[in-house]
């Protein structure tokens, strides 16, 4: 890594219009060649950072400066709406406000790099979640840029793609910064953390691995409570004081008024104590019961070389059951769950009447336009009034603030809990789980781990996250590169 510095944040200061401030006079910089996270609780800013950079946002006040005119790509967490009708020539054309004579040579040599194979005619749309995730990669490395921003890169991967991109960026020689929830993957390439503080509204510089970083954050707070717990003792002892001395009268009026100023500046150096460990609460999807065969699959289509084939299966789900769907990125998992939600599937036939709910990891289940509030009430059981739908809501840390708010505007970790909110407010007798993991911290793992074990309905999931399946109580499994 070199010692020139290639980004740097004098004093900045950011707010929304809505009056939310993100910054509040920050200052770090970045050296060139450095591998960095960003890190901070959902909602805390990570992204508005990234636009930030780019500037695509402009600072309330104090300077960001680029050395050089230092180039910027970044690889975006989904591919936006109106680009999914485009082929992928077009897609990557689209970056460049030239379009360079030899375009299809170096779309070769990204695809390659992120292992990404299929045909450049092919439509975005039609790719898989992992397959949009290697192309939102190559996308941004065409630009060949000096700072490459990558936010969730490793959402919808497989473990071959993470694998992929982890040699990569080992060998990447310029300047990487990260946002991501899989601290495994951070840990491999990753030297120092950019911590988003939401309470200060700063942002601090560690240096070490990520799980140091972690470890040295969780110290601090540590601390951070022992001296607060110290101060307060102090002050409740001089409050008594106080009171003692200024209902005596005289000189001791006095020396209260003394000790009264002195305890108002103990109070003033209590710290704001931070809670980057704040979760999710414990939560329960309730099932409707139902009785007999909720799924039946007896068939699916599988893509092999880029063409789809009929498989012939046989899984039946009832109650209290789980099937994983599991192969890699582009053989149908994610396509296979989309038809089956939309009754679109001849070879699944789902009970009559049987509520589905879908965890779709695009978000596409989501309203962007709808607000917070109206997203929730729409799929709110009946006997379930606004009360308890806020509560539900809390639990997921969508606060009432956020309720005003539309869809479009959440953070996707905050789309991921708001997911998670509207399968406890619909009570579904069947879960339609499409890497129900992604964008969400990884401190709210075990409790979505526990709530799923605990339902009692039929579940089909995928994941491509280890460390979340083995926790899993699963049933039963259909592999599709093996049929």
């Amino acid at each position: 890594m070199s010692n020139e510095v290639i980004l740097r944040f004098d004093e900045v200061s950011f707010e929304y219009l809505h009056k939310k401030p993100i910054l509040n006079e920050t200052s770090f910089s970045v050296r060139r060649g450095a591998k960095l996270t960003l890190m901070g609780q959902n909602g805390a800013g990570k992204s508005t950072i990234f636009n930030l950079i780019k500037g695509n946002l402009k600072p309330k006040s104090g300077r960001i400066s680029l050395t050089n005119n230092a180039s910027i790509a970044t690889a975006k967490q989904v591919i936006s709406r109106e680009d999914l009708k485009k082929t992928i020539e077009e897609y990557f054309s689209s970056s460049f406000e030239i379009v360079p004579v030899n375009i299809k040579s170096e779309i070769s040599k990204v695809m390659e790099a992120v292992n990404l194979q299929v045909p450049t005619d092919r439509v975005v749309g039609d790719l898989s979640g992992g397959q949009q995730a290697r192309l939102l990669m190559a996308d941004a490395l065409i630009l060949k840029p000096d700072i490459l921003l990558l936010d969730e890169p490793t959402n919808n991967l497989d473990k071959e793609g993470i694998d992929s991109l982890v040699s990569f960026l080992v060998m990447y020689e310029k300047t990487v910064i990260v946002i991501s929830h899989d601290a495994d993957f951070l840990n491999c390439f990753t030297e120092g953390v950019l911590y988003l503080d939401i309470f200060s509204k700063q942002i601090e510089y560690y240096v070490g691995d990520y799980y140091s970083v972690v470890l040295d954050i969780e110290a601090r707070v540590e601390r951070e409570h022992k001296k607060n717990a110290q101060l307060e003792k102090l002050i409740k002892d001089r409050k008594e004081k106080v009171n003692f001395f200024a209902n005596k009268g005289g000189k001791m009026r006095k020396l209260a008024k003394k000790m009264s100023d002195q305890t108002s500046e103990l109070e003033d150096n209590k710290v704001e104590v931070r809670q980057e460990d704040r979760t999710i609460r414990n939560f329960n999807i309730e099932a409707p019961n139902v009785v007999g065969d909720i799924v039946t699959i007896s068939q699916v289509k599988v893509i092999e070389n880029h063409e789809a084939k009929l498989k012939i299966v046989n899984k039946v789900l009832r109650k209290d059951s789980c099937l994983l769907i599991s192969g890699p990125n582009g053989i149908g998992k994610s396509t296979l769950l989309r038809t089956l939600v939309k009754n679109e599937d001849e070879g699944v036939k789902i009970k009559e009447g049987v509520k589905i709910g879908y965890y779709s990891q695009d978000f596409s289940a989501l309203d962007y336009e709808q607000t917070v509030f109206n997203s929730l009430e729409s799929v709110s059981a009946d006997g379930i009034d606004e009360q308890e739908m806020r509560s539900v809501a809390a639990g997921f840390l969508i606060t009432g603030e956020l309720m005003v708010h539309k869809v479009l505007h959440l953070s996707e970790g905050q789309k991921g809990l708001l997911s998670l909110a509207r399968l406890v407010l619909m009570k579904p007798s069947l879960l339609v789980l499409d890497e129900p993991t992604n964008h969400i911290n990884f401190r709210h793992i075990p409790i979505i781990v526990e709530a799923i074990n605990n339902y009692t309905g039929a579940i089909i999931l995928i994941s491509h996250m280890p460390e979340f399946i083995d926790k899993i109580k699963v049933d039963d499994y259909l592999d599709l590169e093996k049929l």
